[in-house]
């Protein structure tokens, strides 16, 4: 896409690279960015909003990430003002390229708004699949897929996943899950202190820090010295 490689900074790329961890043995190995700012992404992803899917597919096999971001970003807004139809298709599509979506920022601005969207009225066991892949990306994907439940005040497909994946090995699984842990709280804090009762103790640390991290001080430290306690 040229308007996506035409806006390319090379310092910002190298700083990206960095930061979304693409050495040997990283969880973003072998991604390329260009170096585009994210609100340029934006912008871009509003002028192309009338991308086919099959363009969109077509553009999410790209190995540049900022590209991978626009396409993603476009079939957000495309389902968002789609027909029961539109909304399958998109959903299909995403589901069937997870492979691409292969960064937690390309995860995190879009799982929600598509998949989580497409299942409100509908099974949630596609996402306990996901949630057993051995794909990182897309047990990240079951995961903020519930933020568009938690917005909504459904936290028990959350706390299901959270129960789950609390064995994983992962940290950005870990901040994940702690994250939407958090984001219940922050709309119903009995109903994430109930939860936080029963599993802190056996919580991975990042994941127990994020879900406490807007407690009050007291609390906090509450909560964090009952990690391993159960093994004492």
């Amino acid at each position: 896409m040229r308007r996506v490689r035409a806006a390319a900074d090379p310092v910002r790329a190298a700083h990206a690279a960095r930061y979304f961890k693409t050495g040997e043995g990283e969880y973003g190995h072998g991604d390329l960015f260009l170096g585009v700012a994210v609100p340029h992404l934006r912008r871009l992803s509003r002028e192309f909003s009338e991308l086919t899917c099959q363009e969109a597919e077509l553009l999410l096999q790209s190995p540049w990430h900022e590209e991978r971001a626009v396409a993603l970003l476009s079939l957000v807004r495309k389902y968002q003002r789609g027909d029961r139809s539109t909304k399958k298709a998109i959903y299909d599509l995403y589901l069937r390229n997870t492979a691409r979506v292969n960064n937690w920022d390309l995860v995190d601005c879009s799982a929600a708004h598509i998949v989580g969207a497409q299942l409100l009225d509908r099974s949630r066991s596609v996402l306990l699949g996901l949630a057993a892949s051995s794909c990182l990306w897309e047990r990240r994907i079951a995961v903020l897929a519930t933020l568009h439940y938690i917005k909504r005040g459904e936290f028990d497909v959350t706390f299901r996943l959270a129960a789950i994946l609390m064995k994983d090995r992962d940290d950005l699984i870990h901040k994940a899950v702690g994250w939407m842990l958090r984001e219940i709280g922050q709309r119903d804090r009995a109903a994430e202190e109930r939860f936080l009762r029963e599993h802190a103790a056996a919580m991975p640390r990042t994941m127990l820090r994020y879900a406490v991290e807007k407690f009050p001080a007291p609390r906090r430290r509450r909560y964090l010295g009952m990690r391993g306690s159960r093994s004492r």
